[in-house]
């Protein structure tokens, strides 16, 4: 809904918000750097009325901007995250956050300073529960050690599996929850998406695995799974939503939907039930690694702790 994938309308935006929180749900994710500040205060508009305890917020901060959108790094000392969070609680219009989490590991700054400080916010009140994005499983037991981790949020999906080697099992191991973001892979696998409708100011228009080359085997892929949701009588995205909700109570699906009908296509997959042989089709139609291109370009990559160590 702010400055990553296109125009977005801010009525639908706040409608949409709206229908979520009136079928149930009641987790909202954003970070305080989406359209520098725009989402936290869209979220904010949208909530005014509302009970706080409808909702949960969680919050990744920490990414640095230019004025032209560039992005500069990330910043993970003490006093940036005290910084950061006071601004955050301004947006949003709200007292405390319940899940806060640095976006990226900060490379000058030891996770344990980071978390230290996110633990002092929870001392205080300001913050329920720390959670973690994007980090490998060395950084996971570090932050661990020195409050608990109550999820990681990393991309999860058909096409992006990185976390069955070494990650899920590290988070299982200390029971911390996975909050699975990119499950259709913003909007590649949602069944929806054509060849070449990324703009300038699209984040797909420099997306490897939207560009040519790379496009027509992923799309390829996606037609594979149709023919398993034709064949069950729902959508591609429902197939790819539920995949990911099969692979454990503890993994959780963060969809990004910005208008109401993607949002109610989206509910809908809380329906769809895969069975031993459902799950086999799906794995024969979108073998693990089958993607073609990495899912961030080169230069975003280098700042993956997740990568690094997966």
């Amino acid at each position: 809904m702010s400055g990553m994938y296109g125009p977005a309308d801010r009525a639908e935006s706040i409608a949409t918000i709206h229908a979520a929180l009136d079928a149930g749900i009641t987790l909202l994710d954003t970070g305080d750097f989406y359209g520098m500040g725009h989402n936290e205060m869209l979220i904010g508009e949208a909530l005014k009325g509302r009970a706080r305890d409808q909702v949960q917020l969680s919050v990744k901060f920490g990414a640095l901007r230019d004025a032209a959108g560039g992005w500069l790094g990330y910043d993970g000392r003490p006093k940036a995250v005290r910084n950061f969070l006071a601004y955050t609680l301004q947006r949003l219009g709200v007292d405390h956050i319940d899940i806060y989490r640095p976006a990226r590991l900060d490379a000058d700054v030891p996770i344990e300073d980071t978390i230290g400080a996110i633990a002092d916010l929870v001392k205080a009140g300001y913050v329920r529960h720390i959670g973690l994005s994007e980090v490998g499983p060395e950084t996971i037991r570090r932050a661990a050690a020195v409050h608990p981790i109550c999820d990681l949020q990393i991309e999860y999906s058909l096409i992006s599996r990185g976390i069955e080697g070494d990650i899920l099992p590290t988070c299982r191991e200390l029971g911390i929850a996975i909050t699975a973001y990119g499950v259709l892979s913003r909007g590649l696998i949602s069944g929806h998406w054509q060849k070449g409708a990324a703009k300038s100011g699209d984040f797909r228009a420099v997306s490897p695995r939207f560009q040519e080359g790379n496009i027509d085997r992923n799309l390829a892929l996606v037609e594979a799974l149709r023919s398993i949701a034709d064949a069950k009588g729902v959508t591609v995205a429902q197939i790819a939503i539920a995949w990911v909700a099969a692979q454990g109570d503890d993994i959780v699906p963060l969809i990004g939907a910005r208008r109401r009908d993607r949002l109610s296509e989206a509910l809908g997959a809380q329906a769809v039930r895969l069975d031993a042989d459902d799950l086999a089709a799906i794995e024969r139609a979108v073998p693990k690694g089958a993607a073609a291109g990495a899912r961030y370009p080169e230069a975003q990559l280098v700042h993956m702790d997740s990568e690094r160590q997966a």
